[in-house]
């Protein structure tokens, strides 16, 4: 080897700034509190880039889990969500969870439970038995699971001989799928408190029994189903529908009212709704464009910037569509959600890309040269 090359690996080696594999930062499983075993994932590592806050994916209930993305700009309204629903339901501060599938924590996300002083923990296996052996072996202030996984556990906790080692009146948020009613009767012989927190890994959670969590949820009558509407946040289509009913939520929260979203009779909305954006309070259509794929890649939704868009505007004016167009012509809006409020959602998408331009990337390989 030449003196050039000596002194080069020298320099590389002692007064490199670029970090090594061995000293690139790490974001684990445990850093996300998320490190509980299921049957449906294997542990992967992955470069992750800084301007993500994490990445998850769908739970692929009827379809492929997709990627995730979640930026750093979302997770103050994330974690406001998630303290409302802790609050709203009566969970103690400095409480013990038990999770029953370790990625509904990202949901939430995981800062959101520290700040609340929460500690949780996952069973040893995706399985009932071991939910069972963690729940009975040591009572948790609230649970976190899928509902007819908890009723299932808890028929066989009864056939088992185990019904007097089931801890009483316990906290439960079910999640992850759309409320099993058996649940409930079951539930309430051993006093359990079961709400029914509605949200998804894009964008944290929505509703409890009902209740919208965020203030930018917006509420659009179906053209198809009486009493069904889509619920958009941010000025998002979720792609789900819910009857709104006066009658309110089978679940309740004492001397609150009876939330009106009826969130265990989901259906899809068909056709979808594509999102156009009509004004923007950005001054460069380019960035807007960017805004738009970012949240195609990484949230899963259809957003167009019309041709026509008036930059530099008051407010954001976003506006709906069916995804079916007729007779070639362009769909016809079914609603507009104006900001700034009801659009909170996309200006925080917006917000994510402002602050990734404003940042260089900072690693020399990446530089290029035209």
């Amino acid at each position: 080897m030449s003196k050039v090359l000596r002194d080069l690996e020298q320099m590389v080696e002692e007064f490199g700034t670029a970090p090594t594999l061995a000293t690139a930062d790490r974001r684990t499983l445990e850093d996300k509190g998320i490190a509980g075993a299921t049957a449906a994932h294997i542990i992967e590592e992955i470069h992750t880039p800084y301007n993500l806050a994490f990445v998850s994916f769908t739970t692929g209930s009827t379809a492929f889990q997709n990627i995730v993305g979640v930026t750093h700009a979302e997770l103050a309204e994330r974690g406001k969500a998630a303290t409302k629903a802790l609050e709203m339901a009566g969970v103690m501060r400095d409480g013990k969870v038990l999770v029953s599938y370790a990625p509904l924590v990202n949901v939430f996300p995981a800062a959101a439970l520290r700040e609340y002083g929460l500690s949780w923990r996952f069973p040893v296996r995706s399985s009932r038995d071991a939910f069972l052996l963690a729940l009975c072996s040591g009572p948790p202030d609230l649970i976190v699971g899928e509902s007819s996984f908890l009723r299932a556990a808890l028929v066989d906790a009864c056939a088992l001989g185990l019904e007097n080692d089931i801890p009483r009146d316990v906290i439960v948020f079910t999640a992850g799928t759309t409320l099993d009613l058996e649940l409930l009767p079951v539930a309430e012989r051993f006093g359990w408190r079961v709400h029914d927190i509605y949200g998804c890994q894009e964008f944290g959670w929505l509703t409890l029994n009902g209740i919208p969590l965020r203030d930018d949820i917006t509420l659009i009558p179906s053209p198809h189903q009486d009493h069904y509407h889509e619920l958009v946040v941010g000025g998002l289509p979720m792609g789900d529908s819910f009857p709104i009913s006066t009658s309110g939520h089978v679940c309740r929260l004492p001397g609150v009212p009876a939330g009106q979203i009826i969130t265990y009779r989901r259906q899809r909305t068909h056709p979808e709704y594509e999102v156009y954006i009509a004004a923007s309070t950005l001054g460069s259509a380019e960035t807007l464009g960017r805004v738009a794929r970012t949240i195609l890649r990484i949230k899963g939704r259809v957003v167009k910037v019309r041709p026509e868009v008036q930059l530099e505007a008051p407010a954001t004016v976003l506006e709906l569509a069916p995804a079916v167009a007729t007779g070639g012509s362009c769909p016809a809006v079914a609603a507009t959600v104006v900001g700034p409020v009801k659009t909170r959602m996309f200006e925080l998408m917006v917000q994510a890309q402002l602050d990734l331009q404003q940042t260089a990337k900072t690693d020399p390989t990446w530089h290029k040269t035209r």
